[in-house]
């Protein structure tokens, strides 16, 4: 395995196994494909390192089973690797403002109801590795404040990595972040007029 050399060596007073240990805070943004696919990826490694794992899906319909989905819980079953717990936080599409039915909470609501449950997993230090998933759209949309979500970041205690995808990630946010991906697009088959497909897109 190449070892990555670091262009700066911080004068923190943490030894090299300190730094190297040290929980991050990702985000992958832009416009193109693979965000929660590379955040997914990701995920199974958490999966084969024993970590328990806190997915947190904050746009896509609690009716809509990814792939991702389906294979993280059968091997969080399996006990030969880490724990994967599932939570569908809101509803509708990220590129659809869908109508909310009288009586029923908003989707904002929901959103900020799923915040809230991160951050008291966060404090209980319930998972070593975190998928917020599409929660970059509700920083982006004003549903939640990111100076909040920065500082509890920033404060969380214990060793929990936390990986954010979504577009249109605040600056604030990519700003405090520890890796930052921008998945740009070059060509989509959408741009040819082919709709999503089994095995791509789910």
């Amino acid at each position: 395995m190449p070892q990555g050399q670091p262009t700066v060596v911080p004068d923190d007073g943490l030894t090299t196994r300190q730094r190297r240990n040290r929980a991050l805070v990702m985000v992958h943004t832009g416009v193109g494909k693979g965000k929660s696919t590379a955040a997914f990826g990701m995920a199974l490694r958490a999966w084969n390192q024993g970590w328990p794992i806190g997915v947190f899906q904050f746009v896509k319909s609690a009716k809509w089973r990814v792939g991702e989905e389906n294979a993280l819980k059968a091997l969080g079953e399996t006990g030969k690797g880490g724990t994967v717990t599932w939570n569908k936080m809101g509803e509708g599409w990220s590129w659809i403002q869908r109508e909310v039915a009288e009586g029923e909470q908003s989707h904002e609501e929901k959103a900020r109801e799923g915040w809230e449950q991160v951050k008291r997993d966060l404090a209980e230090e319930k998972y070593t590795f975190y998928v917020l998933d599409e929660f970059a759209y509700l920083l982006h949309w004003g549903w939640i404040d990111t100076a909040e979500v920065v500082q509890v970041l920033r404060d969380r205690p214990g060793h929990q990595h936390v990986v954010i995808t979504g577009r249109n990630a605040p600056q604030e946010l990519v700003d405090f972040a520890d890796l930052v991906t921008d998945m740009s697009k070059v060509k989509h088959p959408m741009d040819a007029g082919q709709k999503g497909q089994r095995g791509i897109e789910w």
